[in-house]
């Protein structure tokens, strides 16, 4: 395990290291010379970067939260058979309520895609 994550630890090092050289541009690169500007490529970018981080943890954040919701409510009923109609009816509650924070994430994330306010602050869009 240990020799494993050194030697992940040492490739992405080596990568970080070695990447501006790989990447290095030409001195006289005609994209320069013309004067492009890639500002609305890297806001894009970005917004596509943290648009997937959004819904990846709002997702993930709701389905932590609904297994741990069905995992108690399991227990409760398991324990009291007779109370199963209101564990159930919190469970459904609580968990709708869970839902809705991947909900959220998606509609942030939908918002960075498609109407990014950033683009049209900064007049590229």
């Amino acid at each position: 395990m240990k020799k494993s994550l050194v030697y992940s630890v040492l490739a992405i090092a080596l990568i970080i290291v070695s990447a501006p050289f790989a990447f290095a541009a030409p001195e006289a690169a005609p994209a320069a010379a013309a004067g492009v500007d890639y500002t609305k490529a890297i806001v894009l970018g970005c917004a596509l970067l943290g648009a997937g981080f959004a819904i990846g943890f709002g997702a993930v954040g709701a389905g932590l939260g609904l297994g741990q919701a069905t995992s108690g409510a399991s227990n409760a009923v398991g324990r009291n058979p007779e109370a199963q109609g209101k564990v159930m009816l919190t469970m459904m509650v609580g968990m709708a309520m869970t839902e809705s924070v991947a909900i959220y994430a998606l509609v942030i994330s939908l918002v960075m895609l498609f109407a990014n306010p950033i683009v049209k602050m900064i007049g590229l869009g």
